[in-house]
């Protein structure tokens, strides 16, 4: 079975370490959906000005892809306990193939990059290939008060963010909102609690080095990554 890929998407995370471990948790993490070629028909996109969500039908193939298991140990769940994969969002699947919801933010036809789709709230990797883009109905996509397993909200815990203006000072406004939310989240695996260690990850051209400890991420340098 084969897919033709329809868009590009591209954004501040060039690797997956420091993502949103979900779409929606950082709607200040601004994508640009670029369409490819054969999908830069204005009529194709008749009337979705009128949607505030979209879901993303995408390749976990940037990810970074392992043979599949029929169970997998979440981070997040401290990476002891194993779960089947159908009941978790593991990119290890037997079809490399993922689902987002984004907010619509503004819609670009005739850009150098020809037609473009901005959109908040993307959990995926810098380059990632979109596979098609439908629209979010709440009215039957939305259950708000549905079982959530152990990833519910009671679950979620965020941190406290520590970042000290010389490193504020690097981004914008909204760039620095997304950092915020993304270190909010603790992209630790949930196994790693060693308050003396340095991690880091990419992030809008630079290399964010951040300890955490107890309830709070201290953000101790950006280091500017080469070109």
């Amino acid at each position: 079975m084969e897919y033709q890929p329809i868009a590009v998407i591209h954004n501040d995370f060039p690797t997956k370490f420091g993502l949103p471990r979900q779409s929606g948790l950082s709607e200040h993490l601004i994508s640009r959906i670029v369409m490819e070629e054969p999908f830069r028909n204005p009529d194709a996109f008749r009337g979705i000005e009128a949607f505030e969500y979209l879901w993303l039908i995408w390749r976990f193939d940037s990810m970074g892809k392992r043979e599949w298991s029929p169970t997998v140990r979440p981070p997040k769940l401290g990476g002891n306990k194993r779960m089947g994969v159908f009941a978790t969002r593991s990119p290890n699947r037997p079809n490399p193939i993922g689902l987002t919801r984004v907010k619509l933010l503004k819609v670009e036809y005739h850009t150098p990059d020809g037609h473009v789709l901005t959109v908040g709230g993307a959990d995926l990797m810098d380059g990632t290939v979109i596979l098609d883009i439908k629209p979010y109905l709440p009215y039957a996509d939305s259950v708000p008060d549905a079982a959530a397993g152990e990833y519910g909200p009671q679950y979620q815990d965020l941190l406290k963010v520590d970042i000290p203006d010389k490193v504020a000072a690097l981004f914008t406004d909204e760039q620095l909102k997304a950092l915020t939310e993304a270190l909010s989240f603790d992209p630790r695996p949930g196994y790693q609690n060693d308050p003396d260690r340095v991690y880091g990850f990419q992030y809008a051209d630079y290399d964010i080095r951040f300890k955490v400890a107890g309830n709070k991420a201290v953000v101790i340098e950006a280091i500017p990554l080469s070109k």
